[in-house]
């Protein structure tokens, strides 16, 4: 089995600590997960700082914004953007409804709960609750998004299972007991390995040559062995 810690450490020297959103509160996190769709952090920022400038990011600010300007604000994401307005329009709404406009109380719930809460919201899965509360300080494990399940996955951390959700079981299952202690550290596991996942262990042509973790990779000897076959 590889070691996380190790393995983590030689993401952060060669990464240096990781640049986090802009978002902080779970209302700014679930609006940063629907900033965009497919494009760059870069594109996903803009959107975001629009927002909070131009509506402001509260639940009644963007309940009472002018659509027009969402729309405008909107198509800056990408694709879709009358569904991206849709969904920022029912983040207000289920804010207001549920939460009296203040989606902070959730921070002092149990986290079980605190997950079921986010899970109302559009575009936020269970993985990307945890996410959440993760960077609000509440932890209960490592949540993880492609790149890290990735990289994690090509380390020998779990294995490849038929569907998504089995492969992200089979992970979680193997990096349990290694896993960095606190909300801070967990954060920034989180950040380094979507980091190395994006710029290094792509999916189609890592860069084996430069990766900080090559001599601890599984996929990497797996390559090198069937390049000298």
């Amino acid at each position: 089995m590889p070691d996380l810690m190790k393995a983590l450490t030689r993401l952060r020297r060669r990464y240096g600590e990781p640049e986090l959103p802009p978002a902080r509160t779970p209302f700014e996190l679930v609006i940063w997960e629907n900033a965009c769709y497919l494009l760059p952090d870069s594109r996903r920022k803009a959107v975001f700082d629009a927002l909070r400038h131009r509506v402001g990011l509260s639940a009644d600010a963007i309940c009472q914004a002018d659509r027009s300007l969402l729309l405008e604000l909107a198509t800056m994401g990408g694709m879709r953007p009358e569904t991206r307005v849709f969904r920022w329009l029912e983040i207000g709404r289920i804010t207001r409804t549920q939460f009296n406009g203040d989606l902070n109380q959730i921070l002092q719930w149990a986290y079980p709960q605190a997950k079921r809460a986010l899970l109302q919201f559009p575009n936020i899965g269970e993985p990307g609750a945890e996410k959440i509360l993760m960077q609000c300080g509440m932890a209960d494990g490592l949540p993880l998004e492609s790149n890290g399940c990735r990289v994690l996955l090509r380390l020998g951390f779990g294995r490849e299972r038929r569907n998504y959700g089995a492969t992200y079981r089979s992970i979680q299952e193997a990096i349990k007991d290694q896993l960095p202690a606190g909300a801070a550290s967990l954060t920034r596991a989180h950040f380094l390995l979507r980091e190395h996942g994006k710029q290094t262990c792509k999916t189609n042509g890592p860069d084996c040559a430069r990766c900080c973790m090559v001599e601890m990779c599984e996929f990497a000897r797996k390559k090198a062995h069937q390049a000298t076959a």
